[in-house]
């Protein structure tokens, strides 16, 4: 099994496969490591999952993935919402 996720430490090694479950609520795959010790990556690491269209069709032109800029707004939007919310305890309180 191979880490195909490009900005993994573990990019481009192949690995001894055990298991593929649902751990965590996510997809998951487990790994035996050079020394025999178990890991695991979510299956969309490795060379498990399919490719994503993105990823072939930016053929290495773009570092990032349209799913993984939704997520990265999503988690600006609730640090936002956090901090204003924030804002307003400290109003409020002498």
């Amino acid at each position: 099994m191979r880490v195909t996720h490009r900005f993994h430490p573990l990019f481009g090694r192949d690995f001894e496969f055990v298991a593929h479950r649902q751990n965590w609520g996510e997809d998951r795959v487990h790994l035996h490591d050079e020394n025999g010790e178990l890991f695991s990556l979510p299956a969309g690491w490795t060379d498990i999952a399919p490719v994503d269209p993105f990823v072939v069709v930016a053929d290495g032109r773009c570092a990032f993935t349209t799913d993984g800029l939704l997520a990265v707004a999503d988690l600006i939007d609730r640090l936002r919402a956090q901090r204003d919310g924030d804002e307003e305890v400290r109003r409020i309180t002498p």
